[in-house]
């Protein structure tokens, strides 16, 4: 007698996880990319092999029974063995070649990146870069990057990477507004209109301080984008902090104050230990460390 449990397969399995992840046929069916009623067929013939009830419909969506947990969770660590496999074999490439995909911020891309890849394009032309803009940390692990370039003191312990510098940050002004920068009185700025990084930053030190000494009253604008403040001082509409790297190359702004040593974070290059062998990884990482330490001098502050 044929085995039916035979009958399913590991598709099977992603198709049970889809519709536990989105809870609703449609969505399950958007993330595979098949239409609603396939989902719904080959769920009813998944059911039916095992003889069982995976999910409990609901109003609210589609609910796993703990068989469908079970299911869910072997769907998991499948998920897991897979990408874990293709992250070992990336990192075992001898020649530099195939694409990249780099994740970082957008001010840190426009004010410091762009060129530095293009002079990477110009020496490594079999490798393609796919960059992908997130402020938020990209799953490594998952491949959702291979390399992620971030400003940060506290990188994920499941990474591995090098610091390549000390990002600065400090207080500038609409240069029209201060024609002689050097006579400022500090006091006198904070009764001044301040802009400010939105609350989502709310954990940055630079937003800390604004809190913690400027007048709500002052706080005229808040933005939760750096790229943002700085075409806000530039304009106008008050004082801020920036990092020194994008205030010093804006004519339009003058420095009103040193950089604040606190408020300064650590750049670093980060990859998944799995592929920090890869050819293109070790090639792209050893790059940008080298290009960035000529400009160091540049990105904490120092060259004024």
């Amino acid at each position: 007698m044929a085995d039916p449990y035979k009958n399913v397969a590991w598709d099977d399995f992603r198709l049970i996880k889809a519709i536990a992840d989105a809870r609703a046929l449609p969505a399950a069916a958007a993330l595979l990319g098949v239409n609603h009623s396939t989902v719904f067929r080959r769920l009813g013939q998944i059911e039916e092999v095992l003889g069982t009830t995976l999910f409990e419909r609901h109003r609210t969506g589609y609910t796993p029974t703990p068989a469908g947990e079970e299911m869910v969770s072997l769907a998991q660590q499948i998920d897991d063995n897979i990408t874990s496999f293709t992250r070992r074999i990336a990192g075992q490439e001898i020649a530099p070649a195939g694409e990249l995909r780099v994740t970082t911020n957008d001010s840190l891309l426009i004010h410091l990146l762009t060129p530095l890849f293009v002079r990477f394009r110009e020496q490594c032309r079999d490798v393609r870069l796919d960059i992908v803009l997130a402020n938020q940390a990209l799953n490594l692990s998952k491949r959702d990057a291979d390399v992620a370039i971030r400003a940060t003191d506290d990188p994920p312990e499941n990474l591995v990477g090098r610091r390549v510098a000390r990002i600065a940050w400090a207080l500038y002004g609409r240069r029209s507004a201060f024609p002689e920068p050097e006579a400022v009185n500090p006091d006198d700025l904070f009764h001044r209109d301040w802009v400010s990084l939105g609350d989502n930053l709310a954990t940055l030190k630079t937003v800390k301080f604004v809190h913690e000494h400027v007048p709500p009253e002052r706080i005229a604008y808040k933005v939760n984008g750096v790229l943002g403040l700085a075409e806000a001082v530039e304009a106008g509409l008050g004082i801020g902090h920036l990092p020194c790297f994008i205030g010093d190359t804006r004519p339009g702004l003058v420095r009103l104050a040193p950089p604040v040593p606190e408020f300064a974070a650590d750049l670093w290059l980060l990859t998944h230990p799995d592929l920090r062998h890869s050819a293109r990884v070790r090639v792209f990482l050893d790059f940008l460390a080298a290009e960035i330490a000529r400009q160091r001098t540049f990105i904490e502050g120092q060259a004024q």
